[in-house]
């Protein structure tokens, strides 16, 4: 029998890490202050987008004493806040538009190939999500917060294909003839 060659404060798989569930990137982050009698406090204020890159996306924002604190508060908000997006063939099943607050979001669908035409927070959300093809207009105010929660909202007003009403138009025949059994 061999020995056990973990040691006393491990395994022996401890230096592989896990592959992240989500990928997390930081949109923005800002100083902000408060003023108090000495003078002014500063702290930050993060905005991050988590997505599986599979029709999951969602968004945080979150204050803390310095960056990296903001960050991880930020990405905790966003994955518990995570909305399923509809998709179809890699786009969109349909136009889309959302409005927070003064930011105004187009996104439309796109055939395949066209890729993600689309700028700024927008792109970031869009990418996150799993998208590929799609064509998007920013209107309004350039907020970067706004901007991000507007997206979030124009992919959650997405009804996927299958919830779609269709109407089928009935044979000829058989309007003219209930037409000739109402006359008489």
């Amino acid at each position: 029998m061999q020995p056990d060659n973990r040691g006393r404060r491990g395994r022996r798989d401890q230096g592989v890490q896990e592959e992240k569930q989500y990928d997390e990137r930081v949109i923005n982050v800002n100083r902000v202050a408060r003023v108090v009698k000495g003078g002014r406090r500063f702290r930050f204020q993060a905005l991050v987008v988590v997505g599986d890159r599979k029709n999951k996306v969602g968004v945080g924002v979150s204050k803390g004493a310095d960056v990296t604190a903001a960050v991880t508060k930020a990405t905790e908000v966003a994955k518990k806040h995570l909305i399923t997006v509809n998709l179809y063939k890699g786009t969109l099943p349909h136009d889309a538009e959302a409005k927070v607050g003064g930011a105004k979001i187009l996104i439309k669908p796109a055939s395949a190939g066209t890729g993600l035409i689309a700028g700024g927070v927008v792109r970031t959300v869009l990418e996150v999500a799993g998208v590929h093809n799609v064509l998007s207009k920013s209107l309004g105010s350039t907020n970067k917060i706004n901007t991000a929660y507007a997206t979030l909202a124009a992919l959650e007003s997405l009804i996927p294909q299958k919830h779609w009403i269709t109407y089928r138009a009935r044979p000829a025949k058989k309007v003219a003839t209930a037409e000739k059994e109402v006359k008489a």
